[in-house]
């Protein structure tokens, strides 16, 4: 009665895709998301599951800011200027 009887009988979707994180995740009835806790304004997060951290953290996306930082502090964050024109010696 609790094993694979009671398998065949479900066939309704507790959880459907996500907006925010794309996993099939966001509980319907709830309406949150189990994983990222969509539509709580913070992102859901627990040092317990240091794996689950890791697979969201910074550098697992485009990083479309933080990517120039390094470049941009090796020089002071400079901006405006032109480059100095390289003289071709004969």
């Amino acid at each position: 009665t609790k094993g694979t009887s009671s398998f065949g009988k479900r066939h309704n979707k507790t959880h459907t895709l996500c907006r925010r994180c794309g996993k099939s995740s966001y509980h319907i009835q709830k309406s949150t998301c189990a994983s990222c806790g969509y539509p709580s304004p913070k992102m859901r997060k627990y040092n317990w599951s240091e794996k689950a951290l890791r697979r969201r953290t910074t550098g697992t996306g485009r990083m479309r800011y933080l990517k120039t930082i390094p470049r941009r502090a090796k020089n002071g964050f400079q901006e405006g200027t032109q480059a100095k024109k390289v003289v071709k010696k004969a």
